[in-house]
């Protein structure tokens, strides 16, 4: 079928000398989110002052992975005072993710990621045909360590309505880890969220008196976190990288599931509501724990990491420079890598998720890319839905849609 391309350019208003230099701004409405089904099309607003101008304006196209799809440009001749749209039509594109970018004679203006139909976004699995013993194995050598968990008040940031504790546990491979946990005071069984850090975040823990009705942990599992000052992997994502048994990750894979060990094992926890969260490193790790833990009740990832590494290696610098830089090191070759990697490739896991998931995802995220996000969440298989911050890069916890979403979504799937 010919696939159709067609544009539509009203006209706007300039100032000052003739061109791109008599613009003042240029503004793209987020239309639709810019997340689109069929049709695509962007509303610009070119904003001038006293004097006409005339130019070319012009957008072009490409993939995530930076390939041309398309470049469109219209002359203008704008009279003065009289602002005017312009807008731009695409249609056939194929489901995925894209970069536009908007140039006024030549000048770039304004650039923005958009979406076509993200959930038909395909990345098939690629795990090896022993994927699922050997997280198996793994879970075994977990549970064959005694976590003596140790917990301490912490009288300074106890309050009125929940005390707060600093908690240590051993975990795979006898690694000691921390976290914040945080409980209602009183008798009763409370719903609890499990919460994981992203890649070396600073320790954070919950405020005592924002809510008296849920209990949270925050994991910092291993050489992250709390554990930071005993740190004895160095950049995380290259320890040991092509040993698929050593690898960092294997342990800190299991510390998420040490992590809803410990919440279980809690007197005031309602086993029936257990939670799970986390963003970027830890939208992974609740992927992950989700994957591999059936006592979730829901999970609620953001920014997702670690996902379709092939992929996302095209589409971002980091995390593949230093994982390339230390293959290159190590001698691993590139076949070598990405099958030792599919082992840790959220893709991968998240077949086995039964709890219903919400994912949060910024579209301007260049660190972890919608592509990735969406690589692994279309492969769950479970009741899911997704929320997009369309104009956020690599977050949403600074957007309240987002924890209002999430805090509904608990709520909904809470067992009373």
């Amino acid at each position: 079928m010919r696939r159709l391309l067609y544009i539509m350019i009203l006209a706007a208003c300039c100032s000052g000398t003739a061109g791109a230099r008599g613009l003042i701004e240029s503004k793209v409405a987020c239309t639709q989110d810019w997340i689109y089904q069929s049709e695509v099309f962007f509303n610009i607003m070119l904003t001038a002052g006293e004097q006409p101008a005339t130019g070319v304006v012009e957008l072009r196209v490409e993939t995530d992975k930076g390939s041309a799809v398309c470049a469109m440009s219209q002359s203008y001749s704008i009279a003065a005072g009289a602002p005017e749209a312009v807008q731009f039509r695409l249609s056939g594109l194929p489901a995925g993710f894209y970069r536009a970018t908007l140039l006024d004679d030549g000048e770039k203006s304004e650039a923005w990621n958009f979406g076509v139909r993200p959930d038909e976004v395909l990345s098939p699995r690629d795990a090896q045909a022993d994927f699922w013993p050997f997280w198996q194995r793994t879970l075994d050598e977990l549970a064959a360590v005694a976590p003596e968990y140790r917990l301490e008040r912490d009288r300074t940031r106890s309050g009125r309505l929940r005390d707060v504790y600093t908690v240590e546990m051993r975990s795979w491979g006898g690694e000691t880890i921390r976290g914040y946990w945080v409980v209602p005071k009183g008798r009763g069984q409370w719903p609890a969220i499990v919460c994981y850090m992203g890649y070396g975040a600073e320790p954070y823990c919950p405020e005592a008196d924002a809510r008296g009705d849920v209990a949270e942990f925050v994991l910092s599992h291993r050489g992250q976190g709390l554990n930071k000052p005993t740190n004895s992997y160095g950049d995380w994502i290259r320890h040991n990288l092509g040993s698929r048994d050593a690898y960092y990750y294997r342990g800190a894979f299991m510390d998420a599931v040490r992590a809803i060990d410990f919440v279980a094992s809690r007197p005031q926890t309602d086993p029936r509501n257990i939670f799970v969260e986390g963003g970027s490193q830890g939208g992974a790790l609740t992927l992950v724990a989700a994957s591999l833990d059936s006592r979730v009740a829901a999970a609620a990832p953001f920014v997702p990491f670690l996902s379709d590494f092939p992929d996302y290696f095209e589409i971002v610098d980091w995390p593949k420079a230093p994982v390339m830089e230390e293959a290159a090191r190590r001698g691993i070759d590139r076949d070598s890598l990405y099958r030792m990697l599919s082992y840790f490739d959220v893709k991968n896991f998240v077949e086995h998720i039964r709890c219903p998931v919400l994912m949060g995802f910024g579209l301007q995220d260049d660190v972890c890319p919608p592509h990735t996000n969406f690589a692994g969440y279309n492969n769950i298989r479970t009741a899911k839905r997704w929320e997009v911050f369309p104009r956020s890069g690599h977050h949403v916890e600074r957007e309240e849609g987002w924890w209002r979403a999430r805090s509904e979504f608990f709520d909904e799937h809470t067992t009373r």
